[in-house]
């Protein structure tokens, strides 16, 4: 059977992963790999997960199966945190909420949905957007094209060119949104720009599809919902994916949930027999322990105030990072306008510079980044911005 298997090549952020760790470099700066670090590297537990988790040891007395649509308590909170407590109650029965194996779990399980209701879709994603936005989607059967969104040279979106795009999709069509903190260009859409596609899509009746991967990550958990909110007042159908991987930094627990709302009752009813024999078809029980850990974060008011109160450092980090970053470089001296990426949301920002560039920082400096040099802001910290910033000034000036 395996006989002519072939061999497929690594993932290129994985592949710089595996390099990173072998590189004997002391200076040596990981960029590439998507997850949030502290000042000194590491990739920490929250207090409230901490909390959490030791509550559950000594309260927890079941590991029984929790069904194709997961706990019936994390769906409600999870549902409260995306759209609101008040939206969530008002859309009543038009809503249904599932939790899945993590945000990808989310987005695989969307996508399944929509292949069995409505076989070879269109749905229009970014350019860019998240590689693996494309397997996700496109090996479920939906049909993938791109919108223009983000301009290189300029660090800007191309607001204009991705409205000309999107007046092509119509009803049966899907577009692939990014909530907040866009990865990877860290460029997200303001107020009027959220209620211009909104506009649009009630237009022309189009299906938002919202990746919520970073809620909390950009400048709150509510004003990151925005265009979440904005859309599921607003329009008949949506469909939302939100993950717990970075706000609660459950990445390895594959923690997510998918939301669908539709415009009436029924089809509502629908949709969730077809989701739940969809999950039942692929993973049949998501998880219990990242979702349980969140039941009881939001379930504890301390908990979820210390939560809040750790996500808000996390996003106040981040954000002075990207500040700091601005600042080095221009103190390097480096003739170039890097004042985008203090405009910018989230843990990604494009650098701007050429492959060859980002290879003399990976190979010359062990400076970690995917060729698009796309950076995570969140590997950078105050033992090792000098470094870098003369990496890069040194790199550019070549």
């Amino acid at each position: 059977m395996f006989q002519n298997t072939k061999s497929l090549p690594a993932d290129p952020i994985l592949g710089l992963l595996a390099a990173y760790r072998v590189d004997s470099n002391s200076h040596k700066i990981d960029l590439g790999v998507g997850v949030y670090k502290d000042e000194n590297g590491n990739t920490p537990v929250m207090r409230a997960v901490k909390a959490a988790e030791q509550k559950l040891l000594e309260t927890q007395d079941s590991k029984s199966y929790v069904g194709p649509a997961g706990q019936e308590a994390f769906n409600h909170l999870t549902a409260g945190l995306v759209l609101g407590d008040s939206l969530r109650e008002s859309l009543g029965a038009r809503r249904v909420t599932f939790q899945t194996p993590g945000g990808c779990g989310g987005l695989r399980l969307g996508a399944e949905f929509i292949q069995k209701v409505k076989p070879g879709a269109n749905i229009l994603v970014s350019d860019p957007t998240w590689a693996n936005h494309i397997p996700l989607l496109g090996e479920a059967g939906l049909q993938i094209e791109k919108y223009p969104y983000y301009d290189y040279q300029q660090h800007a979106i191309r607001f204009d060119d991705m409205m000309q795009a999107l007046q092509k999709a119509g009803p049966g069509d899907l577009v692939l949104l990014h909530g907040c903190c866009h990865n990877p260009c860290g460029a997200d859409l303001d107020q009027d720009q959220w209620r211009s596609v909104t506009d649009l899509a009630e237009k022309n009746g189009f299906t938002p599809f919202i990746d919520l991967a970073y809620q909390g990550l950009g400048d709150g958990i509510d004003a990151d919902s925005f265009g979440v909110r904005l859309m599921a007042e607003r329009l008949p159908e949506l469909i939302v994916v939100n993950s717990c991987s970075k706000n609660f930094g459950l990445y390895r627990e594959r923690t997510g949930a998918l939301t669908v709302i539709t415009d009436n009752a029924d089809a509502t009813r629908a949709a969730a027999s077809q989701i739940a024999a969809t999950a039942r078809g692929i993973y049949s029980m998501p998880p219990d322990h990242g979702a349980a850990v969140v039941t009881t974060i939001l379930q504890d008011s301390a908990l979820k105030q210390d939560w809040d109160l750790e996500l808000k450092e996390v996003r106040e980090r981040i954000n002075a990072l990207r500040s700091e970053l601005v600042n080095a470089l221009t103190a390097e001296g480096v003739d170039r306008d890097f004042s985008f990426i203090e405009r910018e949301k989230g843990m990604f920002s494009f650098l701007g510079l050429s492959v060859e560039q980002v290879r003399s920082l990976i190979d010359d400096y062990s400076i970690y980044l995917v060729d698009s040099s796309r950076i995570n802001i969140a590997g950078i910290n105050h033992s090792n911005l000098a470094y870098l910033t003369r990496g890069i000034a040194e790199v550019l000036t070549r």
